[in-house]
């Protein structure tokens, strides 16, 4: 594992036998700034793990690029205060950005801080086209092996995980602090390694809001699976877009809040 992304912290600890001195694992968490064309657009809150999946995931399920190939270079550089995370994309798709007019805020907390009006707040996310159902013994199946793809999460309890599961085997896990960072990192890996959305689905570790759904719509994928609840506004969202939204997803049971028709027992 990867030291720069957890810290060994000294705490007091109390328990039935009374107070011992001893340390624990925290995740790191860092300022993650992401900067198109040299002009810095937003700032996430990160683990400061695999940032170029991030920064082209974020572009992508943002629509900020159209697609991966978009994104010309893209550069990790420390800083003093932070990360920042360079990307050279296509002209026309940075005047779109400059057009927008509209400081996208990190998404580790609310999703909604920085938008400029309630107009924005209506997520317009493209039809997914579908072609492969999903079979329950596959959503079990990853469920019940979610945790062994959790490292960090083992150490530190405090991140979040988002996988890519296909034929109920988990091909890839991000973790983050984030749990949008966390989607947004598997979706640049995705797209980087040229992932078929269609044959499979995602598996996140936390809720499902209407964030996480929209961002699995702009990739065009057919199925999201959470361990925890969706929000109401998610399963609309997932019943306009054509996605499985299921949550509370256990290895021996879940709830599916849209388009069940692609859930195959």
């Amino acid at each position: 594992m990867n030291a720069e992304i957890y810290q060994t912290h000294a705490v007091c600890r109390l328990d039935g036998t009374g107070l011992s001195h001893t340390g624990d694992m925290l995740a790191e968490e860092v300022p993650v700034a992401l900067v198109y064309n040299g002009i810095a657009h937003v700032v996430l809150m990160a683990t400061p793990a695999e940032l170029a999946e991030l920064a082209l995931g974020f572009s992508l399920s943002e629509g900020i690029l159209q697609q991966a190939r978009e994104a010309y270079d893209i550069e990790v550089q420390a800083g003093c205060n932070g990360i920042e995370v360079h990307l050279d994309i296509a002209s026309e798709r940075f005047q779109a950005l400059k057009a927008r007019r509209r400081n996208i805020s990190g998404r580790s907390g609310c999703g909604l801080c920085g938008i400029d009006s309630l107009a924005a707040v209506q997520t317009d996310v493209p039809q997914v086209l579908r072609s492969q159902p999903i079979r329950a013994a596959d959503i079990q199946a990853a469920v019940a092996d979610l945790h062994r793809h959790q490292p960090l999460r083992s150490h530190t309890g405090a991140v979040h995980g988002a996988a890519w599961v296909c034929g109920g085997k988990i091909v890839r896990l991000f973790e983050d602090v984030g749990r949008h960072n966390a989607l947004d990192k598997l979706l640049g890996h995705g797209a980087q390694a040229g992932v078929d959305w269609q044959q499979g689905f995602v598996l996140i570790s936390s809720r499902a809001s209407y964030e996480m759904v929209a961002k699995a719509a702009m990739l065009g994928i057919g199925c999201v699976v959470a361990v925890s609840a969706p929000t109401a506004l998610a399963a609309r969202l997932a019943e306009q877009a054509g996605i499985t939204l299921v949550g509370f997803a256990r290895p021996t049971q879940c709830s599916i809040y849209s388009r069940p028709q692609w859930v195959v027992y």
